[in-house]
């Protein structure tokens, strides 16, 4: 057996082992199911906790406004955010904990508990709802979850995956409709109301590297009856997995985060 012979069934080796490895990996995200591929996103998303700067741009046909922000995370149930500027604004906050929502605001320097059925209401004036603000995990725990499509998008396999809420679940939509990418990126989120009409929906504009994993740095929030209004959100910079204060998520940081 000469060199070249040697050569050519090396490289048909290597090329039948990388083949057999891409498929177990294939074959070993298609084996998941929508729960657990729900899961891993909203892992993912948020992670153990997390610490990010952002910057909020409200659209509209004859205004636009800016603001920027810092978000805090931990597990599924507790976010904080502050608005940073422009100055009119800073100092507002929003404090979401185990499904409980507070808002604080220091020109009347009065913390304000958000009722649940307050929740599908704007936050800030934006598009983003204060639900949505709470990132909360609750998608995971109170819908039905169902893999309806798959598709191959710029090398990534993306899922597709319908959400229904329980019937005794406190949320405002009739379902919600999903595509998450294989390595757990949520491109789209579709929203539907009871009478399945499509209301609105969260699109990833721009994916970058944070912090060691993909992130979803461009997002737009938009109503399908008012395509000329849109709110983007856009990451700066995240930490993941990150230590935080004990006190952070608490109604007195919230009002001062000095304390």
């Amino acid at each position: 057996m000469n060199q070249r012979e040697i050569k050519e069934i090396v490289i048909s080796a290597l090329v039948l082992a990388l083949a057999f490895l891409l498929s177990a990996a294939s074959g070993s995200a298609q084996q998941l199911t929508a729960d657990e591929i729900i899961r891993k996103a909203m892992d993912h998303y948020r992670g153990q906790t997390s610490s990010a700067e952002m910057t909020m741009v409200i659209h509209r046909p004859d205004w636009q406004r800016e603001m920027s922000m810092l978000a805090w995370t931990e597990g599924d149930k507790r976010t904080l955010v502050r608005v940073t500027a422009p100055a009119k604004d800073a100092g507002n906050g929003t404090l979401s904990v185990d499904g409980n929502m507070w808002t604080y605001s220091p020109k009347v320097n009065r913390v304000v508990k958000v009722p649940s059925s307050m929740m599908s209401q704007n936050w800030m004036g934006s598009d983003f709802s204060n639900e949505d603000v709470s990132k909360d995990a609750d998608i995971v725990d109170q819908y039905d979850h169902e893999l309806v499509g798959q598709y191959e998008q710029e090398g990534f396999q993306v899922f597709v995956i319908q959400s229904i809420p329980h019937e005794e679940a406190a949320v405002v939509w009739g379902k919600e409709v999903l595509h998450i990418r294989d390595d757990w990126v949520m491109l789209q989120q579709q929203f539907w109301d009871q009478d399945d009409n499509l209301v609105k929906t969260l699109r990833a504009l721009e994916i970058t590297e944070m912090d060691g994993r993909p992130v979803a740095s461009l997002l737009r929030m938009g109503r399908e009856d008012a395509p000329q209004e849109w709110t983007e959100v856009r990451t700066a910079t995240v930490d993941y997995d990150v230590e935080l204060p004990d006190n952070l998520f608490t109604l007195s940081h919230l009002r001062n985060p000095r304390e």
